[in-house]
């Protein structure tokens, strides 16, 4: 018995050191990627941090730790106008996105004709480049664009200059159609590789059971969805807040979105201002973190409220 015990053991420790070194080898393995990602990003967090506080002394700038940049952004009631375009156009755009992403999901998860050909189709825009995105819309949706001009064709506007103003508006129209045309086909492949992943088997059991399609949809399929639905409208809210290119070239002007506001700063030839520029990024991430933590909060009580989590 004594021989079997200490055959079991020495067994037992082989198989944690092979484990062991299996674990050593991955984060080997990994170590490179990460310390590169922690490098360029963690030290770019960090220098953002240290320049919204005065310091920059390669701008012959050094008043660490000087408030005054926040102070005089905050203060100013151009900025919580320019936050609250930023989060009208992150949370609009991601909210029709999200609505279009679960009706296109539910639709491919159905036996339809054409279905490998429309799965193919409705991913375009991902292989499209955002810039690209953004001539489309200007030259689709402008006064004198491709839509304006086929409606006069129609007769249904008298001239192309009667076409309703889309582009260049603070309601951002324009914006949020770009947004929306890029993320929905990435949504859509979030949320429907988790409908893939739980079939259709509890559906059909509470339609044999007498439920509604409504009640179906809210009680049996949007909980099963909610782990896609959270993560891929965090990647695209945070991506919104932050995007320059859009709000730049399709926005209405002064005031201006917290990105574009920022950039402005740091074209400006005085140093001091590229610092408020600093500030103003630092203020986005700060907004943007808040917002994604109280959004994760609430999702992982809503998991223990199911008992999930």
């Amino acid at each position: 018995m004594a021989t079997q015990d200490t055959a079991l053991e020495i067994r037992s420790e082989r198989r944690s050191a092979a484990q062991r070194n299996a674990l050593l080898m991955r984060i080997a393995e990994l170590a490179p990627i990460v310390i590169v990602l922690f490098v360029l990003f963690g030290g770019a967090l960090v220098l953002a941090l240290l320049q919204s506080l005065g310091f920059a002394p390669w701008f012959g700038i050094n008043t660490f730790p000087d408030f005054s940049y926040f102070g005089a952004l905050w203060g100013s009631s151009a900025f919580w106008v320019s936050l609250g375009l930023t989060l009208y156009y992150g949370f609009v755009s991601t909210i029709i996105a999200l609505i279009m992403a679960i009706v296109l999901s539910l639709a491919l998860i159905k036996p339809f004709r054409g279905k490998i050909l429309y799965k193919y189709l409705y991913k375009l825009p991902l292989m499209i480049p955002y810039t690209v995105g953004i001539a489309l819309a200007v030259l689709m949706l402008g006064n004198g664009g491709i839509l304006s001009r086929l409606l006069a064709l129609v007769g249904m506007i008298d001239n192309p200059g009667d076409f309703p103003q889309i582009l260049k508006t603070h309601y951002g129209w324009g914006i949020m159609a770009v947004y929306v045309w890029k993320q929905v086909p990435f949504m859509t492949l979030a949320i429907y590789a988790v409908l893939l992943g739980i079939g259709r088997e509890t559906e059909e059991a509470a339609a044999i059971l007498g439920a509604t399609r409504r009640q179906i949809f809210f009680s049996v399929t949007l909980p099963q969805i909610l782990p896609g639905i959270v993560s891929s409208t965090l990647i695209c809210f945070a991506f919104n807040v932050g995007a320059f290119e859009a709000p730049f070239i399709l926005g209405g002007g002064y005031p201006d979105t917290l990105p574009v506001v920022a950039w402005r700063y740091f074209n400006d030839a005085n140093y001091a201002f590229q610092l408020q520029g600093m500030a103003t990024v630092v203020s986005i991430g700060i907004v943007a973190g808040v917002i994604l933590f109280a959004y994760l909060a609430v999702y992982r009580r809503y998991e223990r409220m199911r008992g999930r989590a």
